[in-house]
């Protein structure tokens, strides 16, 4: 019986650097031109909320030529998929094969190895944010032995194979028109903030929006083409809305939100069959988003009912963690 003999994964080409300020053209060029990375990668996002995060994201070269980034931040010892955005992971070059990803994710674990970081956690962006199929880590993160810590379910629509919207919703449509509230989508997000999903936020959940009025003000100005406002309103009132974060492949429902009288005129219903069928019709997936909570470990049953209503279904978002002495378990995976 004879066997391959395993190859050697040589990284020599390949040099590891931390980010600086003065890389921000560089990156954000590089983010926008690669096979799996959006305008949350931008650095103009990214620093919007540097004072809560310690920067530590990295740049891999081969040779002379950035082939790959990966957004994060640093805790003492430990490295993060950049915790202040959605998701992560490693952003590459639309060219770079499987290889190629191995040798980068090997060298940045190499990397961080060498600079004490014990221990680096990997939120993984979901497929359908990729321009390109980009599964690469998912088998490399098996082979270096990560440890899964937490799973999202993500309710998506695929608008190649759209499920029919359920009756009750269709219901609620009908109320609104009965009750003509009319959408609007704008550039004017503080009466939504202000008046909607702050003191819903607060009643309900005793919590903030992620993101300030001043915050996404900030945001939408410097992504006029990704970040879009949607106010439902009764007469001059406004009654509910929407904020959508959309991608070259994604339209994304960031914040949903309606006043008390949502189930009487049928806002969200309303509303979300028009981004559906007509706004967002000829995107290629729309995500209402996960309807998890504690850390994960439950699910807000209500929730993910109204959205599956319109004919979402679910897609896992994996989150891992790994031991950055395990790079050597990528030195011979090629025979």
């Amino acid at each position: 019986m004879s066997f391959l003999k395993a190859k050697s994964l040589d990284t020599s080409t390949f040099t590891v650097k931390k980010y600086a300020p003065e890389d921000k053209a560089l990156w954000n060029n590089f983010v926008m031109s690669s096979k799996n990375g959006t305008f949350l990668f931008h650095r103009d996002f990214m620093d919007y909320h540097s004072d809560r995060f310690e920067d530590h994201s990295l740049i891999v070269y081969k040779k002379n030529k950035v082939v790959g980034v990966f957004p994060a931040n640093v805790i003492e010892n430990k490295v993060y998929s950049h915790q202040g955005l959605s998701y992560g992971g490693i952003i590459l070059k639309t060219s770079v094969k499987f290889k190629e990803t191995a040798l980068i994710f090997k060298s940045i674990l190499k990397y961080l190895y060498e600079a004490e970081i014990v221990e680096v956690s990997i939120k993984q962006t979901p497929r359908i944010y990729h321009r390109v199929p980009s599964d690469e880590l998912d088998w490399l993160l098996n082979i270096v032995e990560a440890k899964p810590y937490r799973v999202d379910l993500l309710c998506v629509i695929d608008n190649r194979n759209p499920i029919k919207i359920a009756s009750n919703r269709m219901e609620g449509v009908k109320k609104g028109i009965n009750q003509n509230l009319k959408i609007e989508e704008t550039d004017d997000f503080e009466a939504f903030w202000n008046q909607i999903l702050i003191p819903n936020l607060s009643q309900k959940h005793g919590a903030s929006p992620v993101h300030s009025l001043a915050e996404i003000k900030l945001l939408a100005n410097s992504f006029p083409k990704n970040i879009k406002q949607f106010n439902v309103y009764k007469d001059t009132v406004i009654v509910g809305g929407a904020t959508i974060f959309e991608t070259d492949t994604v339209a994304h429902a960031q914040y949903i939100s309606a006043n008390q009288d949502k189930q009487q005129l049928g806002t969200l219903d309303f509303l979300f069959e028009y981004l559906l069928r007509e706004r967002f019709a000829k995107k290629l997936y729309f995500d209402f988003g996960a309807s998890n909570e504690n850390q994960g470990k439950n699910i807000n049953e209500g929730l993910l009912y109204w959205k599956e209503c319109f004919g979402g279904r679910s897609i896992a978002q994996s989150f891992y963690k790994v031991k950055t002495s395990n790079y050597k378990n990528l030195e011979s995976i090629f025979v």
